[in-house]
């Protein structure tokens, strides 16, 4: 089985309309049926100051969205807000539906995510399906938790939305491919592309080879569910597909 997969590279900007068009712009000029990986927060950033416009353009975006994901899977990570309190939430959409939420458990503690976000479950850290596809995520942060690595064993496809920092650049690259090379799965980086951010969206094998380039803004290729299969035959660690 062969399918399209989009690692996305944009930037936020203060508009979050724009950023919410422009996504919308970019979702609609890959071909049908890819799987498209979109930044962490792209439609916001952690607009603290701003987070009640983060919640209504949450919604918006839920409802278009929707629409599009009748030809194409979509994820994303968007402001949501729960019982008075503020969660950063994980979406994938698929065939005009919802299939998976999950809000960010491991809060980053440089920019004092604890202090404005809830925490999410840890439980929801854990592989589910999209149609055939067995997916899993970690949310930026999340990535550096190796006993959450393990939870995410014999997913087909490992999903990093991210705002992760420019002076950090070597460590996502190293940990991404590190995940994909240790789950032996294709693992894809969505990173956000502001100045400040260290870019290395892409796709990477299960035998670690990497898809990147920090100059595009859709980085996309089609990969073969075989290569698990293959490498999980070759290399027999116990993972199962």
């Amino acid at each position: 089985m062969c399918i399209s997969v989009v690692a996305l590279q944009l930037k936020t900007k203060k508009d979050f309309d724009k950023n919410l068009q422009n996504l919308i712009k970019k979702i609609k000029k890959v071909s049908n049926d890819s799987f498209v990986v979109a930044p962490e927060l792209l439609l916001s950033g952690y607009a603290y100051d701003r987070f009640d416009e983060a919640v209504s353009i949450t919604k918006k975006a839920i409802k278009e969205l929707t629409k599009l994901s009748i030809k194409k899977t979509i994820s994303i990570t968007m402001i949501t807000k729960q019982n008075g309190s503020y969660y950063n939430t994980f979406y994938i959409f698929y065939k005009g539906k919802i299939v998976h939420t999950q809000s960010k458990y491991k809060l980053f503690v440089l920019n004092d995510e604890k202090k404005y976000f809830a925490s999410g479950a840890e439980e929801d850290i854990k592989v589910f399906r999209v149609g055939e596809l067995k997916v899993a995520t970690l949310i930026c942060f999340e990535l550096r938790f190796i006993d959450l690595w393990k939870k995410l064993q014999g997913a087909d496809i490992i999903i990093i939305p991210a705002m992760w920092g420019v002076l950090r650049k070597e460590n996502l690259e190293t940990l991404s491919r590190a995940l994909a090379v240790m789950n032996q799965c294709f693992v894809v980086v969505s990173n956000s592309a502001n100045s400040d951010m260290a870019k290395s969206s892409g796709i990477i094998t299960p035998f670690g080879v990497e898809c990147r380039d920090d100059s595009k803004k859709i980085i996309s290729q089609v990969i073969d569910l075989k290569e698990i299969k293959k490498m999980r035959r070759y290399m027999n660690v116990g993972i199962k597909r």
